[in-house]
């Protein structure tokens, strides 16, 4: 009778179960398995289980459950997360001087020059200039 435990482990977990017997075929007994080897064991994990790929691994169950929740091996306490994105706003605007010049169809003309932070509300002002023009 076919052993047919084999065809129903996934694709994946079996690549890294060659990876894995060439490593330790390579190397001597007692040997650690690379960080990368445990990564990739932690990245199937998630998407098979613990026990789909610990088990054709031959990976000891309780170690990968611990790299899979996060924690480190010697400290045993959860691993800090560095977010992605952080944004940074400053404290004071770039610009630290700008001129601003509007020029009305009619010919009149007007010249803000700004020095600092923050500034005038530029909107309300030109609609007030527009009033003012007609």
């Amino acid at each position: 009778m076919k052993d047919t435990s084999a065809m129903l482990v996934a694709e994946p977990i079996l690549q890294l179960q060659r990876q894995l017997e060439q490593f330790r075929s390579s190397h001597r007994q007692r040997t650690r398995i690379p960080d990368a080897l445990w990564e990739s064991a932690v990245g199937l994990a998630r998407e098979h289980g613990l026990y789909a790929v610990a088990h054709p691994l031959r990976l000891d169950y309780a170690q990968l459950k611990r790299r899979l929740a996060g924690r480190s091996k010697a400290e045993g306490k959860k691993v800090a997360v560095v977010p992605g994105f952080m944004e940074l706003i400053a404290a004071h605007p770039a610009v630290a001087e700008c001129v601003i010049e509007f020029e009305s169809k009619s010919g009149g003309k007007m010249r803000i020059q700004w020095k600092g932070s923050g500034g005038p509300e530029w909107a309300s002002l030109l609609r007030a200039w527009r009033e003012a023009e007609r």
